[in-house]
């Protein structure tokens, strides 16, 4: 598959210019052109979509099981067939190095489809024996159109997280990719075209949050909004969506906890840490950005560390020996350097890193060398404010109520991670972490089946396994009397 210079939507089967005539500048961030451009769409756009997805529901949601798992598992294996020219587009999109489109996204967005077309095949409901007078059994029904609303950082990975099990009950959907990083989801149209989905079970509308997301989310025809994004944002479209009463799933934002004890496994520890701190440039809601080491492993901990962190290679996404990309894009490089420069106006001492970089080559590129802080107060706004860079602090406790009370301070609750090997103690402090996801001696290690999603501002709602194929049905009691 090859990625044409305009995007256009997909609505009811087929690829549409906006109705504006209107086009948004999609840039490369390793280069930093323009090198497509995507519908910047409006309400008369979502309008069409919502319209086709509602002439499509009554066969969709009737047709069976069997031949949803058919069409979803063809889609995927479109995707699979094709990864190579996914890959590129996704690197070329977000700025991500290629080795992690090929090894992590878009094989996850392929094994997210197959997943929710094996599930709705054993996805079962309740019944209740009253004896000697009534049963009652659970019937589960798709919603209807429901919106799904997906964020820059794992384009096509997040983008099929939602659509998959919404299609797999029975819904059909209106979709928004980010605008920043539409590609892959017009690829996907392209794939759902050549796999016969039905017109308007899926339209994917391209264009601003503040246009075409907000259309969606107001349109009263869509019953519910899976939506992935900043917490501020969900904010904003639980304002408008609960009077209406729409069904919500929001996973927002992380400031994650990184808790290592000092005897943990220390190779194992400082080779996922690396990662936990810099995979996909720190741009990833899960990433461990606030890193809590015991006061007698510190000074080892932080040398060896800063040591790894400096050997990291900041370059062209497209060559094999990059560790880190671009940034997706050059308002958000302002973002992330700010905030290392508040770093350093709160008293933070920047160990490596810091800066912007040059690659050669991309020279225009949106790229940030991985940075390392210590000497932070845990309640500073940097320690408080999600960052969502390649930038980590680093902070010393003593006594596992001392980190608890660090880890716990902010706002946020998505996830955590513990390094020890004495398992009374895992288990003592993840029972006591404000954390949706806790991982112990790991870290981003993800079975499809678990639920996933944040306490406190970093969501609502649990997305993956059943919690996802719940969210997209509505249950109905139905009572036999003998």
């Amino acid at each position: 598959m090859k990625f044409d210079e305009n995007i256009r939507n997909y609505i009811y089967g087929e690829m549409e210019p906006p109705i504006s005539g209107e086009y948004i500048d999609n840039y490369n961030p390793a280069t930093g052109e323009v090198y497509s451009k995507i519908p910047d769409s409006d309400d008369r756009d979502v309008l069409r979509a919502v319209k086709g997805a509602e002439r499509a529901f009554p066969a969709w949601s009737n047709c069976g099981v069997k031949k949803r798992f058919r069409i979803l598992t063809r889609i995927a294996d479109i995707i699979e067939q094709n990864l190579e020219s996914f890959a590129k587009a996704e690197t070329t999109d977000s700025g991500k190095p290629i080795a992690l489109s090929r090894s992590i996204d878009i094989p996850r967005a392929h094994s997210n489809l197959r997943f929710f077309a094996t599930a709705i095949l054993h996805f079962a409901s309740e019944s209740h024996y009253m004896e000697r007078e009534a049963i009652n059994y659970t019937l589960r029904r798709p919603i209807g159109t429901v919106g799904c609303i997906s964020p820059w950082n794992l384009p096509l990975y997040l983008f099929t997280w939602k659509i998959a099990p919404a299609l797999a009950s029975g819904n059909c959907v209106v979709a928004k990719p980010s605008e920043i990083t539409p590609m892959t989801a017009y690829l996907l149209s392209r794939a759902c075209k050549e796999a016969g989905l039905p017109a308007g079970v899926l339209n994917v509308v391209h264009g601003y949050g503040h246009k075409a997301g907000q259309a969606i989310v107001e349109h009263p025809s869509v019953k519910a909004i899976s939506f992935t994004g900043g917490t501020e944002t969900g904010r904003k479209i639980a304002e408008i969506a609960a009077p209406k009463f729409k069904k919500l799933s929001l996973e927002l934002g992380g400031k994650n906890p990184n808790i290592i004890f000092a005897d943990c496994d220390f190779e194992k520890m400082m080779t996922t840490t690396i990662r936990s701190s810099f995979s996909n440039q720190g741009q990833i809601c899960l990433s461990g950005s606030r890193i809590f080491i015991e006061k007698h492993l510190y000074t080892v901990f932080r040398d060896e560390f800063v040591k790894r962190v400096k050997n990291l290679t900041v370059g062209n996404p497209f060559s094999d020996k990059t560790d880190l990309g671009a940034v997706v894009s050059s308002a958000h490089q302002s973002k992330v350097l700010n905030a290392i420069d508040l770093a350093r106006e709160e008293g933070g001492q920047i160990l490596c890193g810091g800066n912007a970089v040059k690659v050669p080559k991309c020279e225009k590129g949106y790229f940030i060398q991985p940075t390392v802080i210590e000497g932070l107060d845990a309640h500073c706004r940097t320690n408080q404010t999600e960052i969502f860079g390649p930038v980590v602090t680093l902070i010393p406790f003593e006594t596992e109520e001392e980190v608890l009370a660090y880890a716990n301070s902010t706002e946020y609750g998505l996830s955590a991670t513990i390094w020890t090997q004495n398992i009374s103690r895992a288990q003592r402090v993840a029972d006591k972490l404000d954390a949706g996801i806790v991982w112990i001696n790991t870290w981003l290690t993800r079975d499809l089946r678990t639920p996933f999603g944040g306490m406190k501002n970093s969501g609502t709602g649990r997305e993956g396994g059943w919690e996802a194929l719940r969210f997209f049905t509505e249950p109905k009691n139905v009572c036999i009397h003998f």
